[in-house]
């Protein structure tokens, strides 16, 4: 489950929203001017976990040697 909240609702319930993460396994979503700049999930131990969160996320690289972004 995520939930999505602008920035300015972080500041004053921090703490309750550090908790919800930790207790209830929440994912937070944070935005600035309605664009996602944040996310705070859940902690896991497990390495596997973690990767499997970005499995799928790369589509395509056709130039692998090359820089990823230009400048």
């Amino acid at each position: 489950m995520e939930q999505i909240l602008s920035k300015s609702q972080f500041k004053p319930h921090a703490l309750q929203y550090f908790r919800e993460v930790q207790d209830k396994g929440v994912e937070l979503i944070f935005t600035d001017h309605g664009k996602p700049v944040i996310e705070i999930i859940p902690y896991s131990e497990n390495p596997e976990e973690t990767l499997n969160r970005l499995r799928n996320t790369v589509v395509k690289y056709d130039r692998p040697t090359e820089p990823s972004t230009s400048s």
